[in-house]
């Protein structure tokens, strides 16, 4: 019998505060509309309590930052057990030992933590001669994470990827052959420089990462203007044949909703057989450590 899973991207909106208060509320609306709509499994979007601040050079930024046990991430917790519904929450995390992360918290349904997964590609670039071109200074703000977990709940086995995660096929290849069905992506995108070109691209490395793993891709991205950058939106569900199931639209908050088919991606992985025919003992280069 084909079973699926009910899964939500929650498309939330620009942060023009620095206060996480107006992006819990927006949390409160959206596992509300989830559980009504039957969600099992919600995924924000990076950093989604606070303003998108690696783009810009601030030396207080631990206002941004927040303590994983902290009442924040608690209220959070505890509306994914008031709605009954397991949830992929991402912040600027703070550890009590002094480490700064792009994390994204896993709870299930009764608002139980299940792990913590911290972003592990962390940008630099200075910014762009495009108008309203900003850079990324996210190298200042955080340390890289150093695993790959993959997570168990709702009978899914999943992966995370934040944002610039995306861009390297390594590690989403890492947890299909841990055995995640599934990679979420939390993600604050923006058109900021050469809009067009950045929105027609957007796509790509979502569906590659979904076709080459033969995994579902659920990409969850920020959406409206934030000072100068205009994100995305578009969030969007994959198949593990790249093709795209759900997509949500460009101007506003949303729920986008879809359901995986978790029997499609045993079948992509018959149809593409890439574990079959991968060649690890040509791979070296690709872990070997580069000192230039």
């Amino acid at each position: 019998m084909p079973r699926t899973l009910r899964v939500g991207a929650a498309q939330t909106g620009p942060v023009l505060s620095d206060d996480p208060a107006p992006g819990i509320e927006a949390a409160r609306r959206l596992f509300a509309q989830a559980e009504r709509e039957g969600v099992r499994l919600l995924c924000f979007s990076e950093l989604f309590l606070a303003p998108f601040f690696p783009n810009r050079l601030e030396k207080d930024f631990d206002r941004w930052f927040l303590d994983a046990e902290g009442p924040e991430i608690g209220e959070l917790a505890a509306l994914a057990r008031r709605h009954g519904l397991a949830a992929i929450l991402p912040f600027a995390e703070r550890t009590r030992g002094g480490g700064y992360y792009n994390s994204a918290l896993v709870v299930d349904a009764e608002g139980r933590r299940l792990g913590t997964y911290r972003k592990t590609h962390i940008p630099a670039y200075f910014p762009t001669d495009a108008p309203g071109g900003t850079g990324s200074f996210e190298k200042l703000y955080f340390a890289p994470g150093d695993s790959l977990p993959v997570f168990e709940t709702e009978g899914l086995r999943f992966g995370i990827q934040i944002c610039n995660d995306r861009l390297y096929p390594e590690p989403s290849r890492a947890l299909a052959l841990a055995g995640a069905a599934a990679i979420f992506m939390p993600i604050c995108y923006s058109t900021y420089a050469d809009p067009e070109h950045r929105a027609s691209i957007w796509e790509v490395p979502l569906r590659a990462r979904a076709y080459e793993n033969g995994v579902w891709v659920v990409a969850a991205n920020r959406v409206g203007m934030e000072g100068p950058r205009r994100h995305l939106g578009r969030s969007m569900v994959v198949d593990p044949r790249g093709g795209i199931v759900a997509e949500a639209g460009r101007e506003r908050e949303e729920l986008l909703v879809a359901d995986l088919d978790l029997g499609a991606v045993p079948r992509a992985r018959k149809d593409f057989p890439w574990w079959r025919d991968r060649r690890p003992d040509l791979y070296g280069p690709l872990v070997a450590v580069r000192r230039d």
